[in-house]
């Protein structure tokens, strides 16, 4: 790996990679809710672990001691994330490092993202790299000048995108996770080839900074909805009942919107950027977005220079996954990042 300039993809091969969704738990609120994923956490970690070692093939005694015990370190993510469901994870990997006397790497969630691109990936990260983080917790243009340096160069300054389409998701009616199912409803709406008779406002697409807002876009979509009594004949107080065209079109109208404003600012912070970027990444839950896929790939046909990396799907939303690449790649390096890392 050369830390100089580019990021060799890890060799790595996966023993163990197990998941244990709680989706179907929050999907009656409507997303996250933070003290039952607390809870769920603390009653699935233990047989998520016997599961993944088992994958693995190490043997877990009943105290929790392998009879194997080659690992080297234990990753966990140390936020940025929700709370009380990070100190779960935090307290029972530092239980895991005491009992099998390994170290704990603490691996920052945005720095897993970001670095979850070289899996798979037949190329070598080629640095500086701009990254466009987007999901429900965060959208960020984050410079990337090497492993553990980072700088902020936009950030949405309300709620982040991935936040943003799952809450025009329950204005429509339809279920958590939203995201995919707007995308859905927005790609059918593009087969009809319909002219665009609804059109939404694109936040600060015009600021002189390269900072997002979603929750204008979204106060639109609810206004829209709430005229669709005079529009509709489908339309009736629950916000559900509106005809599967209208839920189309608004979707692709808000899909269109929200994205456009996401390509125009990582357009301009290639063009602007003094630091003579080399490649764009774009990770997080949303980068596996149909449509901000179609759409980003025109930049880099723009600007040939610049190589795209974006993860596997599977890769896209949170995963252990990711975490275990970017404390891979952090103890490879000739030097060990600080603990309380965050991408500031």
């Amino acid at each position: 790996m050369d830390i100089s300039g580019s990021l060799e993809k890890p060799d790595i091969k996966i023993l163990g990679n197990t998941l244990m969704s709680q989706i179907h738990l929050h999907e009656q609120y409507g997303g996250v809710y933070p003290n039952l994923a607390k809870r769920e956490h603390e009653k699935n970690l233990p047989p998520l672990l016997q599961q993944t070692l088992k994958e693995a093939g190490y043997i877990l005694t009943d105290d929790q001691q392998l009879t194997n015990n080659n690992i080297d370190v234990i990753a966990v993510t140390n936020g940025p994330g929700l709370e009380p469901a990070l100190w779960v994870g935090i307290n029972f990997a530092l239980e895991l490092g005491k009992k099998w006397d390994k170290p704990v790497i603490p691996v920052n969630h945005m720095e897993g993202h970001i670095f979850s691109v070289l899996y798979e990936s037949k190329d070598a990260l080629v640095l500086p790299a701009l990254a466009l983080l987007v999901s429900g917790g965060h959208t960020e243009l984050v410079l990337v000048k090497d492993f553990g340096n980072y700088k902020i160069i936009g950030q949405t300054r309300d709620d982040a995108v991935g936040e943003a389409f799952d809450k025009v998701a329950r204005m429509l009616g339809l279920s958590y996770p939203g995201g995919p199912k707007v995308s859905k409803f927005a790609e059918l709406s593009r087969q009809r080839k319909k002219i665009d008779d609804i059109k939404f406002p694109r936040p600060m697409i015009h600021s002189k900074n390269l900072d997002f807002s979603f929750s204008g876009l979204k106060t639109a979509v609810l206004y829209k909805i709430k005229e669709a009594n005079r529009t509709d004949p489908h339309y009736t107080r629950d916000f559900g009942e509106v005809s599967d065209i209208f839920k189309e079109d608004i979707a692709r109208a808000f899909e269109d919107a929200a994205i456009e404003v996401l390509i125009e600012k990582t357009r301009r912070a290639l063009l602007e950027s003094k630091e003579k970027i080399k490649t764009l990444i774009v990770a997080g839950g949303v980068s596996a977005n149909t449509h901000l896929s179609r759409e980003i790939s025109k930049i880099v046909d723009e600007l040939p220079d610049i190589r795209l990396h974006i993860p596997i799907k599977s890769l896209a939303t949170d995963n252990a996954l990711m975490i275990g690449i970017a404390a891979f790649i952090k103890t490879s390096k000739t030097h060990r990042a600080q603990g309380n890392l965050s991408i500031s």
